[in-house]
């Protein structure tokens, strides 16, 4: 079976296949056949289906999606779906200073990374959202993964995302959850094609 991931994000894209290949051993998912959407939705729900729809439109073929990002409780739930962009560059360093800037002196630091997986096909569409919580670290720590994965600290744990290992960041993170979660429901959609 194969779908299309409407992401240009290279570390997405090679995230997702791995966490759907570990349920779904066969799939095969390809890149986007068009130029990236404007994501004008107002909840990460809406944008992850304005990338799949258009993904769909431009190939014909089942398309996932995702919307994610970070949610800070003292910054009313900012960054939110303006993660990607939210400082001037859109870089992951410069998000992530301008994260730490906005919570400098903030005593309450508690975040949750959300992520919204969605597929368009012929059938219509399904999204599944899950949610990933924890705090702020003050001051990056790790080297592995990408975006605010330096400064988040999961509940329980006394690390930080991008000192995780690959493999236990994807059981247990929002994208990990999310299209884990999407792989099963799509293997009783596509069952026998």
């Amino acid at each position: 079976m194969q779908l299309v991931f409407a992401s240009h994000n290279a570390h997405k894209r090679d995230e997702v296949h791995t966490l759907m290949a570990e349920v779904w051993p066969s799939v095969d998912i390809t890149g986007p056949h068009g130029d990236a959407p404007v994501e004008y939705g107002d909840a990460f729900v809406d944008n992850a289906l304005i990338k799949a729809r258009v993904g769909f439109a431009d190939s014909g073929q089942p398309t996932i999606a995702d919307d994610s990002g970070i949610c800070a409780d003292a910054l009313d739930g900012a960054p939110g779906i303006h993660s990607a962009r939210y400082s001037p560059s859109g870089d992951d360093a410069d998000n992530v200073s301008l994260l730490l800037e906005n919570m400098e002196g903030v005593s309450d630091r508690r975040a949750y990374f959300v992520c919204v997986a969605a597929l368009v096909d012929a059938d219509g569409e399904l999204t599944i959202e899950r949610r990933w919580y924890g705090t702020i670290a003050e001051a990056p720590r790790g080297a592995g993964g990408f975006g605010y994965d330096p400064v988040f600290i999961p509940d329980g744990q006394d690390h930080t995302a991008a000192e995780m290992t690959v493999s236990d960041k994807n059981r247990v993170s929002h994208r990990g959850q999310a299209f884990q979660a999407l792989a099963g429901a799509l293997i009783e959609r596509y069952q026998g094609v």
